[in-house]
């Protein structure tokens, strides 16, 4: 019956998995599912595609919010309302500072709130933070796994072109990577008392003056070393998933 669903993503509002991650790409969801035993495919309404299993016999939720924060938070939110309690977002990023390159994980400690949505929920001063076990069970994971990573804060941004006005606002602060919507996660986590943290692969570089569109091209996120590296996030995002779970983050 339709009173048993989620209005928005059209997730069941009983019986999902505690704990579960999430990705902008519905083909990435099911990629993702796809190392999961027992995955079965949950939903799939507009962007939100919605998987269950297990992963080391923990049962978890993949899902795929779309692109930008005001509809991934959407999913945020009714996940939440369904019993999640523990959301890692699996994403893709560019690198704002040099010595991160494609292929490599940047595990987010906190977001600058430029999301396009939270600015409408909260304070612009409140911060938006990850929850410190998962960056801590995403950290252990990545070095487990062999996959270079990199810790520090992220740039969610709304707009993913620059357009007129230059990717200048955050120089000298020490950013590692912008993407668009881990900050609605964290808020999401904030305000209903849920463990949140993000891993991204990085698929090209933002920061102007890292730009190499001789050897790159320009941005191509559809490249080996890229996928290389969404392989390997995507074990990293499930183990953390279970050393959380195991409270064996530390």
């Amino acid at each position: 019956m339709t009173r048993d669903l989620t209005p928005v993503a059209r997730v069941p509002r009983t019986g999902l998995p505690l704990h579960a991650v999430v990705v902008g790409d519905p083909a990435r969801a099911a990629a993702v599912a796809a190392l999961l035993e027992g995955a079965q495919e949950v939903s799939y309404h507009r962007e939100y595609r919605v998987f269950s299993g297990s992963w080391k016999g923990l049962p978890v939720v993949v899902a795929s919010h779309g692109v930008g924060g005001p509809g991934a938070i959407l999913l945020f939110q009714e996940l939440a309302d369904a019993g999640v309690r523990t959301i890692l977002r699996f994403g893709t990023a560019g690198a704002m500072r040099p010595g991160i390159r494609d292929g490599d994980l940047v595990i987010a400690e906190a977001a600058v709130r430029d999301d396009g949505v939270t600015q409408q929920l909260l304070p612009p001063e409140y911060p938006a933070v990850a929850a410190p076990e998962a960056v801590l069970a995403l950290q252990r994971a990545a070095r487990e796994q062999g996959a270079p990573h990199h810790r520090g804060f992220v740039w969610t941004r709304a707009a993913f072109q620059p357009g007129l006005i230059p990717l200048t606002s955050y120089d000298g602060a020490g950013l590692a990577a912008i993407e668009m919507e881990l900050s609605a996660l964290l808020i999401t986590a904030s305000l209903r008392g849920l463990t949140a943290g993000g891993v991204l692969v990085i698929d090209g570089v933002n920061a102007d003056e890292l730009v190499d569109r001789t050897t790159t091209g320009g941005y191509d996120p559809h490249r080996e070393v890229v996928a290389a590296g969404v392989a390997r996030g995507s074990v990293v995002s499930l183990e953390a998933l279970r050393l959380l779970a195991e409270g064996e983050a530390l």
